[in-house]
């Protein structure tokens, strides 16, 4: 299975949940706080347009709303499954941005998830973590 490797973050979407207040439902119009969603940074021509990749050097595969990814932490092992439900992160404004947890590390931002989802692998509190992301 190929996968792409980098930083996943969070954000808040749809309604409230957690550290979230109630927010708008993200460009695929169902996004939600607490289901396992993520943003992806190809999800249409105008989401590329904004969100930049190739800037980092990053190659993503074009996929829309609702199609199915797999994140791992690579720190603790731990995998989720999530489904497109918005546009993001905007890779081109953190180029070279870099987290590691022990000798592990991830840059460029590649997958932003809910809280929900990020917390089923990592601590909320640590906003950023490597990872890698199935994109079959």
């Amino acid at each position: 299975m190929a996968a792409v490797t980098g930083e996943m973050s969070w954000f808040c979407c749809g309604t409230a949940w957690g550290p979230c207040g109630t927010t708008g439902r993200g460009a695929c119009g169902t996004c939600n706080s607490g289901s396992y969603q993520h943003a992806w940074p190809n999800t249409s021509d105008a989401c590329w347009a904004i969100t930049r990749p190739d800037v980092c050097g990053v190659p993503l595969s074009r996929r829309t709303c609702g199609f199915r990814h797999y994140t791992t932490n690579p720190c603790t092992g731990a995998r989720v499954g999530t489904t497109i439900a918005d546009c993001g992160p905007q890779t081109d404004l953190f180029c070279g941005e870099r987290s590691c947890c022990g000798s592990v590390c991830g840059s460029n931002r590649i997958i932003d998830l809910t809280p929900a989802a990020y917390s089923a692998i990592a601590s909320l509190s640590t906003g950023l973590r490597p990872c890698s992301v199935d994109v079959v």
